[in-house]
Protein backbone atom coordinates (compact mmCIF):
# COMPACT_ATOMS: atom_id res chain seq x y z
CA UNK A 1 0.00 0.00 0.00
CA UNK A 2 1.37 3.32 -1.38
CA UNK A 3 -0.13 6.81 -0.22
CA UNK A 4 1.77 9.94 -1.64
CA UNK A 5 -1.46 11.97 0.12
CA UNK A 6 -4.93 11.24 1.94
CA UNK A 7 -6.74 14.61 -0.04
CA UNK A 8 -10.02 13.15 -1.18
CA UNK A 9 -11.87 9.81 -0.78
CA UNK A 10 -11.87 8.61 -4.68
CA UNK A 11 -8.61 9.02 -4.93
CA UNK A 12 -7.86 5.56 -3.38
CA UNK A 13 -8.61 2.50 -4.85
CA UNK A 14 -10.37 -0.56 -2.85
CA UNK A 15 -7.70 -2.39 -2.01
CA UNK A 16 -6.32 0.51 -0.51
CA UNK A 17 -8.93 1.26 1.50
CA UNK A 18 -8.96 -2.55 2.35
CA UNK A 19 -5.30 -2.25 3.67
CA UNK A 20 -5.66 0.85 5.29
CA UNK A 21 -8.63 -0.05 7.51
CA UNK A 22 -6.71 -3.66 8.43
CA UNK A 23 -4.08 -2.06 9.46
CA UNK A 24 -6.01 0.90 11.64
CA UNK A 25 -7.51 -2.11 13.01
CA UNK A 26 -4.32 -3.28 13.60
CA UNK A 27 -3.07 -0.51 15.04
CA UNK A 28 -5.83 -0.23 17.51
CA UNK A 29 -5.48 -4.21 18.65
CA UNK A 30 -1.17 -3.89 18.58
CA UNK A 31 -0.48 -0.40 19.54
CA UNK A 32 3.05 -0.84 21.14
CA UNK A 33 3.83 -2.68 17.52
CA UNK A 34 3.35 0.96 15.97
CA UNK A 35 4.81 3.24 18.61
CA UNK A 36 7.76 4.49 16.73
CA UNK A 37 6.61 4.25 13.45
CA UNK A 38 6.56 8.10 13.38
CA UNK A 39 9.92 8.46 15.74
CA UNK A 40 11.90 11.38 14.39
CA UNK A 41 8.72 12.93 12.74
CA UNK A 42 7.49 16.22 12.86
CA UNK A 43 3.51 16.77 11.75
CA UNK A 44 2.39 20.44 11.36
CA UNK A 45 -1.85 20.92 11.77
CA UNK A 46 -3.35 23.63 10.37
CA UNK A 47 -6.52 24.78 11.12
CA UNK A 48 -8.96 26.79 9.56
CA UNK A 49 -11.78 25.67 11.49
CA UNK A 50 -13.02 24.87 15.25
CA UNK A 51 -11.90 21.35 16.06
CA UNK A 52 -12.08 18.71 19.05
CA UNK A 53 -12.40 15.23 17.41
CA UNK A 54 -9.90 16.29 14.60
CA UNK A 55 -7.48 18.27 16.68
CA UNK A 56 -7.49 15.63 19.59
CA UNK A 57 -7.30 12.50 17.63
CA UNK A 58 -4.53 13.78 15.23
CA UNK A 59 -2.39 14.89 18.30
CA UNK A 60 -2.74 12.23 20.38
CA UNK A 61 -2.68 9.54 17.81
CA UNK A 62 0.82 10.80 16.34
CA UNK A 63 2.16 10.73 19.74
CA UNK A 64 1.38 7.37 19.99
CA UNK A 65 3.27 6.83 16.98
CA UNK A 66 6.61 8.18 18.23
CA UNK A 67 6.27 11.61 16.24
CA UNK A 68 5.42 15.36 17.05
CA UNK A 69 2.97 17.43 16.50
CA UNK A 70 2.26 21.31 16.39
CA UNK A 71 -0.59 22.89 16.18
CA UNK A 72 -1.94 26.11 14.23
CA UNK A 73 -5.24 27.78 14.84
CA UNK A 74 -6.76 30.24 13.42
CA UNK A 75 -4.35 32.97 14.69
CA UNK A 76 -2.88 33.41 11.13
CA UNK A 77 -6.23 34.14 9.07
CA UNK A 78 -7.41 32.12 5.93
CA UNK A 79 -4.69 30.40 4.33
CA UNK A 80 -3.76 32.32 0.89
CA UNK A 81 -4.50 35.53 2.66
CA UNK A 82 -1.87 36.77 4.43
CA UNK A 83 0.39 34.89 1.73
CA UNK A 84 0.43 32.15 -1.08
CA UNK A 85 -0.75 28.87 0.20
CA UNK A 86 2.38 27.75 -1.84
CA UNK A 87 5.15 29.88 0.00
CA UNK A 88 3.47 28.44 3.49
CA UNK A 89 3.60 24.57 1.55
CA UNK A 90 7.11 25.24 1.14
CA UNK A 91 7.86 27.04 4.40
CA UNK A 92 6.60 23.80 6.16
CA UNK A 93 8.58 21.45 3.95
CA UNK A 94 11.50 22.94 5.32
CA UNK A 95 10.86 21.78 9.34
CA UNK A 96 8.06 19.11 8.96
CA UNK A 97 7.50 15.99 7.84
CA UNK A 98 3.79 16.14 6.85
CA UNK A 99 1.20 18.48 6.96
CA UNK A 100 -2.60 17.95 8.11
CA UNK A 101 -5.14 20.47 7.07
CA UNK A 102 -8.55 21.70 8.14
CA UNK A 103 -9.46 24.15 5.63
CA UNK A 104 -12.64 26.16 3.76
CA UNK A 105 -11.67 25.19 0.72
CA UNK A 106 -10.64 21.75 -1.12
CA UNK A 107 -8.40 23.80 -3.66
CA UNK A 108 -5.90 25.27 -1.04
CA UNK A 109 -5.53 21.14 0.12
CA UNK A 110 -4.90 20.39 -3.60
CA UNK A 111 -2.37 23.44 -3.62
CA UNK A 112 -0.21 22.70 -0.80
CA UNK A 113 0.02 18.96 -2.56
CA UNK A 114 1.41 20.06 -5.09
CA UNK A 115 3.98 22.61 -3.81
CA UNK A 116 4.86 21.15 -0.71
CA UNK A 117 6.72 17.79 -1.53
CA UNK A 118 5.30 16.21 1.71
CA UNK A 119 2.27 14.33 2.50
CA UNK A 120 -0.51 16.62 3.03
CA UNK A 121 -3.82 14.81 4.71
CA UNK A 122 -7.47 16.76 4.55
CA UNK A 123 -9.05 16.63 8.19
CA UNK A 124 -11.83 18.08 6.44
CA UNK A 125 -12.63 20.85 3.89
CA UNK A 126 -15.85 22.01 1.90
CA UNK A 127 -16.37 18.85 -0.29
CA UNK A 128 -14.63 15.95 1.80
CA UNK A 129 -14.22 14.48 5.26
CA UNK A 130 -11.66 11.16 4.36
CA UNK A 131 -10.57 10.66 7.67
CA UNK A 132 -14.46 10.80 9.00
CA UNK A 133 -15.33 8.28 6.48
CA UNK A 134 -12.51 6.05 7.05
CA UNK A 135 -12.95 5.85 10.73
CA UNK A 136 -16.87 5.14 9.65
CA UNK A 137 -15.99 2.32 7.34
CA UNK A 138 -12.93 1.41 9.69
CA UNK A 139 -16.60 0.95 13.00
CA UNK A 140 -18.85 -0.82 10.08
CA UNK A 141 -16.22 -3.31 9.88
CA UNK A 142 -15.89 -3.94 13.11
CA UNK A 143 -19.59 -3.80 13.75
CA UNK A 144 -20.60 -5.84 10.55
CA UNK A 145 -18.03 -7.79 9.50
CA UNK A 146 -17.89 -6.42 6.17
CA UNK A 147 -19.11 -3.41 4.74
CA UNK A 148 -19.75 -5.37 1.12
CA UNK A 149 -23.60 -4.90 0.29
CA UNK A 150 -24.04 -3.23 3.78
CA UNK A 151 -27.16 -0.84 3.26
CA UNK A 152 -26.42 2.65 4.86
CA UNK A 153 -28.62 5.86 4.85
CA UNK A 154 -27.30 8.94 5.28
CA UNK A 155 -30.42 11.39 6.20
CA UNK A 156 -30.09 14.94 6.23
CA UNK A 157 -27.86 17.72 4.66
CA UNK A 158 -25.69 17.28 1.63
CA UNK A 159 -22.11 17.68 2.84
CA UNK A 160 -18.48 17.41 2.85
CA UNK A 161 -19.63 14.04 5.23
CA UNK A 162 -22.30 12.83 2.92
CA UNK A 163 -19.78 13.20 0.08
CA UNK A 164 -17.21 11.09 1.85
CA UNK A 165 -19.77 8.50 3.30
CA UNK A 166 -21.03 7.75 -0.70
CA UNK A 167 -17.69 8.01 -2.41
CA UNK A 168 -15.77 5.86 0.15
CA UNK A 169 -18.82 3.22 0.38
CA UNK A 170 -19.14 3.41 -3.77
CA UNK A 171 -15.56 2.12 -3.92
CA UNK A 172 -15.76 -0.67 -0.93
CA UNK A 173 -18.82 -1.89 -2.63
CA UNK A 174 -20.97 -1.01 0.30
CA UNK A 175 -24.99 0.52 -1.21
CA UNK A 176 -25.54 4.20 0.11
CA UNK A 177 -28.66 5.64 -0.05
CA UNK A 178 -28.41 9.95 0.68
CA UNK A 179 -31.53 11.31 1.78
CA UNK A 180 -31.81 15.14 2.00
CA UNK A 181 -34.75 17.77 1.61
CA UNK A 182 -35.59 19.07 -1.91
CA UNK A 183 -32.11 22.09 -2.04
CA UNK A 184 -29.90 20.12 -0.13
CA UNK A 185 -28.46 17.16 -2.49
CA UNK A 186 -25.15 16.35 -2.23
CA UNK A 187 -23.00 17.77 -4.95
CA UNK A 188 -23.77 16.66 -8.48
CA UNK A 189 -20.30 16.02 -9.93
CA UNK A 190 -19.12 14.10 -6.83
CA UNK A 191 -22.84 11.82 -7.13
CA UNK A 192 -21.57 11.02 -10.57
CA UNK A 193 -18.37 10.08 -9.77
CA UNK A 194 -19.71 8.24 -6.67
CA UNK A 195 -22.39 6.39 -9.72
CA UNK A 196 -19.46 5.64 -11.97
CA UNK A 197 -17.47 3.93 -8.98
CA UNK A 198 -20.88 2.35 -7.68
CA UNK A 199 -20.92 0.62 -11.25
CA UNK A 200 -17.62 -0.91 -10.85
CA UNK A 201 -17.66 -1.97 -7.00
CA UNK A 202 -20.86 -3.42 -7.56
CA UNK A 203 -22.74 -1.10 -5.31
CA UNK A 204 -25.65 0.55 -5.48
CA UNK A 205 -25.69 4.51 -5.32
CA UNK A 206 -29.05 6.20 -4.37
CA UNK A 207 -29.84 9.97 -3.95
CA UNK A 208 -33.53 10.84 -3.14
CA UNK A 209 -35.18 13.81 -0.90
CA UNK A 210 -38.00 10.86 -0.38
CA UNK A 211 -37.96 9.92 3.82
CA UNK A 212 -39.83 6.92 2.52
CA UNK A 213 -36.45 5.98 0.74
CA UNK A 214 -35.42 4.86 4.38
CA UNK A 215 -36.19 1.34 4.13
CA UNK A 216 -34.44 -1.94 4.05
CA UNK A 217 -31.28 -0.26 5.76
CA UNK A 218 -28.91 -1.92 8.21
CA UNK A 219 -27.44 1.57 8.94
CA UNK A 220 -28.68 4.96 9.34
CA UNK A 221 -26.14 8.13 9.37
CA UNK A 222 -26.70 11.76 10.17
CA UNK A 223 -24.87 15.13 10.81
CA UNK A 224 -25.69 18.22 11.90
CA UNK A 225 -27.80 20.27 9.80
CA UNK A 226 -25.71 23.48 10.01
CA UNK A 227 -21.94 22.75 9.12
CA UNK A 228 -19.54 24.93 10.27
CA UNK A 229 -19.09 28.30 8.94
CA UNK A 230 -22.45 28.35 7.56
CA UNK A 231 -24.62 31.24 9.90
CA UNK A 232 -28.25 30.17 8.41
CA UNK A 233 -30.32 30.38 11.46
CA UNK A 234 -31.28 27.12 12.71
CA UNK A 235 -34.99 28.04 13.42
CA UNK A 236 -35.08 28.63 9.35
CA UNK A 237 -33.94 24.96 8.36
CA UNK A 238 -36.47 22.93 11.01
CA UNK A 239 -39.75 23.37 9.20
CA UNK A 240 -37.44 21.56 6.32
CA UNK A 241 -35.42 19.26 8.08
CA UNK A 242 -37.53 17.91 11.37
CA UNK A 243 -38.95 15.33 8.82
CA UNK A 244 -36.04 14.08 8.39
CA UNK A 245 -34.93 13.90 12.31
CA UNK A 246 -33.79 10.48 13.05
CA UNK A 247 -36.01 8.93 16.14
CA UNK A 248 -36.78 5.33 17.21
CA UNK A 249 -40.20 5.24 14.75
CA UNK A 250 -37.57 6.18 11.69
CA UNK A 251 -35.39 3.59 12.95
CA UNK A 252 -37.58 1.22 12.99
CA UNK A 253 -39.25 1.69 9.98
CA UNK A 254 -35.93 1.67 8.18
CA UNK A 255 -34.88 -1.93 10.15
CA UNK A 256 -31.69 -0.52 10.97
CA UNK A 257 -29.74 -2.04 13.57
CA UNK A 258 -27.28 1.13 14.06
CA UNK A 259 -27.11 4.58 13.79
CA UNK A 260 -24.33 6.86 13.62
CA UNK A 261 -23.35 10.88 14.03
CA UNK A 262 -19.80 11.75 13.41
CA UNK A 263 -20.46 14.75 16.29
CA UNK A 264 -20.92 17.27 17.62
CA UNK A 265 -24.87 16.23 17.65
CA UNK A 266 -27.86 18.58 17.86
CA UNK A 267 -29.65 16.54 20.22
CA UNK A 268 -33.85 16.74 19.48
CA UNK A 269 -32.46 18.42 15.76
CA UNK A 270 -31.25 15.99 13.53
CA UNK A 271 -31.52 12.97 16.24
CA UNK A 272 -33.34 12.36 19.67
CA UNK A 273 -31.84 11.93 22.58
CA UNK A 274 -32.81 8.43 22.76
CA UNK A 275 -31.23 7.39 19.71
CA UNK A 276 -27.61 8.95 20.28
CA UNK A 277 -27.66 7.51 23.43
CA UNK A 278 -28.93 4.04 22.83
CA UNK A 279 -27.11 0.89 22.44
CA UNK A 280 -27.46 0.99 18.58
CA UNK A 281 -25.78 4.01 18.90
CA UNK A 282 -21.67 3.30 17.71
CA UNK A 283 -21.24 7.39 17.44
CA UNK A 284 -18.38 6.84 20.23
CA UNK A 285 -16.98 4.21 18.02
CA UNK A 286 -16.38 6.38 15.25
CA UNK A 287 -15.18 8.79 17.52
CA UNK A 288 -12.45 6.54 19.29
CA UNK A 289 -11.75 5.23 15.21
CA UNK A 290 -10.70 8.60 14.24
CA UNK A 291 -7.58 8.08 15.82
CA UNK A 292 -6.62 4.65 14.90
CA UNK A 293 -7.54 5.15 11.32
CA UNK A 294 -5.81 8.29 11.05
CA UNK A 295 -2.93 6.73 12.50
CA UNK A 296 -3.24 3.84 9.53
CA UNK A 297 -2.90 7.21 7.22
CA UNK A 298 -0.25 8.56 8.66
CA UNK A 299 2.00 5.31 9.16
CA UNK A 300 0.87 4.05 5.13
CA UNK A 301 2.13 7.72 4.52
CA UNK A 302 5.69 7.24 5.28
CA UNK A 303 5.85 3.78 4.76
Amino acid sequence: MSLQHFLADQLQDKQQLLDLIAQAIDIKTNPSKYAQALAGKSVVMLFEKPSLRTHISFDIGIEKLGGHSLYIGQQNGQLGERERVSDVAKNLACWADAIVARVFKQTVLDEMAEHAGIPVINALSDLYHPCQALADYMALTETFGSVENLNIAYIGDGNNVSNSLMLMGSILGANVTVITPQGYEPDTSLVAKAQDLASKSGAKLTVSTNIEDAKNQQVIYTDTWISMGDDTKVEQLLEKFMPYQINSELMATAGASAVMHCQPAHLEQEITTEVFDSEQSIAFLQAENRMWAQNSVLVSLFK
